[in-house]
């Protein structure tokens, strides 16, 4: 890639890879690295600007992270955030120490002085905290160019140098206007040109598979969801037919979905697409199963099995797609985090297929990133803002045991409760939408007789990238029009309840 690029040093801050998102989606390449990156791959990595994220660790602390002293004399612009910021201090001789009071959430700052990073935004304005330390004396030849009433180093710099240090955190949406300092960074201290799009991610991506596959045999596990269906056709429009896709058909899609798949994929863009029925057998390995962890081990050991045998009937491959994206390897502990849900689509099908290599183009990507390079690929919107669906499916939106009668309750359902979230135009505005079949039931009135049924929960949520979720407000009227609908058009519900947790303490889906 010959496009300007910024280097996101990375000192395991729970924000890092959002500061890189921010980046990018301010049209500036950037790549997220580890902090132990030394002053030589520095070099050859050829940043216009460096940003040094936040972290855990008081820089006072030996064993912590930190930086070499040299980075500074590269003649490349730095910003550090909150333990970045710090950092920068330590390093050049400044002083950081403990604060009597941690200072968390939000927080008026002041601007002391005008500078490269404050034009466009406010004398005073609200900013996001999350420190124990504090800059209690900045470098020489660095000044206070903002503070609040009890960080009075909240913003520090050396214009001079085009070195400066954040206490806050910019990237996070609490922070009002954080997105405009960082695109001051970008573009009045870093003077990018901002040739970064989506566009442009295709043709690159385009032409390196185009390079690194050619005329090789290609296979992709193709789910029908957003992150499969792009990986997918982004390889197709490399390598064309030599892409073999698979689509294993577990029984667990929502309404009509395996034959839309077929349709857009197949008859659509003439890909070379294997449907594998399955439904059966995966209800059948089902039977008696109620823990949600269990429920995906068997869906995802049966779907790498059903996967293999249709593997086999095609033979060796020289490369294996797989849609993953970055908040499937997080959420399966791949990265730093503790495992919070198992990932059919993070390992698993390598040891089964024989193959040479495993291409993942959208590893570094969030969903809304996934998004928008398949609308560049000319993707139909009914695919791209398909709603996130996990890959066991329904089976995990259904409590306890799986069986044909609550897949087809909480089909219907969740079918009525899509559609009227699109009628009333809030389908683009809530990230995430779906019904769950509890296993609670209740005694109701229906038709003046007594029913004892099935609880239906709804479940709604907006996100920037489902790290963080917050139940949507949905208007009243339009749960009540869900909630008249199912319960006269479903059979074998008689209660509709709404999931009003955020995330965190909650996981999006209930399973």
């Amino acid at each position: 890639m010959n496009h300007e690029k910024v280097l996101v040093l990375d000192f395991g801050g729970q924000y890092n890879q959002l500061i890189a998102r921010r980046v990018r989606d301010l049209g500036v390449y950037c790549e997220l690295k580890p902090c132990s990156m030394t002053i030589e791959e520095i070099r050859k990595f050829s940043p216009i600007g460096i940003i040094f994220t936040g972290g855990p660790n008081s820089v006072y602390d030996e064993h912590s992270p930190h930086i070499s002293k040299e980075v500074f004399d590269l003649g490349i612009p730095v910003l550090g955030i909150c333990y970045g910021a710090q950092l920068i201090a330590h390093t050049l001789n400044g002083k950081v120490e403990h604060a009597e009071k941690g200072e968390y959430g939000k927080r008026e700052f002041s601007f002391a002085k005008e500078c490269l990073l404050s034009e466009g935004i406010p004398q005073t304005s609200v900013c996001w905290m999350s420190h124990t330390d504090l800059i209690s004396e900045i470098p020489a030849g660095f000044e206070v160019l903002a503070s609040t009433p009890t960080c009075p180093v909240t913003l520090f710099g050396n214009e001079d140098k085009r070195v400066y240090g954040v206490q806050f955190h910019p990237e996070v949406v609490h922070s009002e206007y954080g997105n405009d300092l960082l695109k001051n960074f970008l573009y009045r201290v870093c003077r990018a040109a901002g040739d970064w799009t989506m566009k442009n991610f295709v043709g690159e991506q385009v032409a390196l598979l185009k390079e690194k596959l050619g005329n090789k045999k290609v296979l992709c596990a193709m789910s029908g969801g957003v992150d499969s269906a792009v990986a997918a056709t982004l390889v197709h429009k490399a390598v064309g037919e030599n892409l073999i896709c698979v689509f294993v058909d577990h029984g667990l899609l929502r309404k009509g979905e395996a034959d839309e798949v077929v349709n857009v994929f197949k008859y659509g863009l003439k890909m070379n697409l294997i449907k594998a029925d399955a439904s059966e057998i995966f209800l059948q390995k089902l039977k008696g199963a109620d823990d949600p962890e269990k429920k995906r081990k068997i869906i995802g050991s049966l779907f790498i099995k059903v996967f293999e045998e249709e593997a086999k009937k095609i033979g060796a491959v020289d490369f294996l797609v797989q849609g993953t994206i970055y908040p499937d390897v997080i959420e399966s502990g791949k990265d730093k985090s503790d495992v919070i849900k198992s990932h059919h689509n993070v390992g698993g099908l390598p040891s089964v297929v024989d193959f040479k290599e495993i291409i993942e183009p959208l590893r570094d990507l969030f969903k809304d990133e996934v998004r928008k390079v398949g609308t560049e690929l000319g993707l139909p919107d009914s695919i791209v803002y398909r709603q996130p669906f996990p890959g066991p499916g329904l089976a995990i939106r259904i409590m306890g045991e799986i069986t044909k009668e609550k897949l087809a309750t909480l089909r219907e359902a969740d079918f009525i409760f899509r559609e009227e979230i699109k009628n009333a135009g809030l389908s683009r505005e809530i990230w995430q939408y779906f019904a769950v079949l509890t296993n609670c039931k209740t005694v109701g009135v229906q038709g003046d007789a007594r029913t004892y049924e099935n609880v239906i929960a709804l479940r709604a949520v907006t996100s920037v990238d489902a790290m963080t979720a917050d139940w949507a407000r949905i208007p009243y009227d339009v749960l009540e029009k869900v909630s008249t609908r199912i319960t006269n058009e479903v059979r074998h519900a008689n209660k509709i309840v709404y999931d009003i947790t955020s995330k965190p303490p909650s996981t999006i889906e209930w399973e």
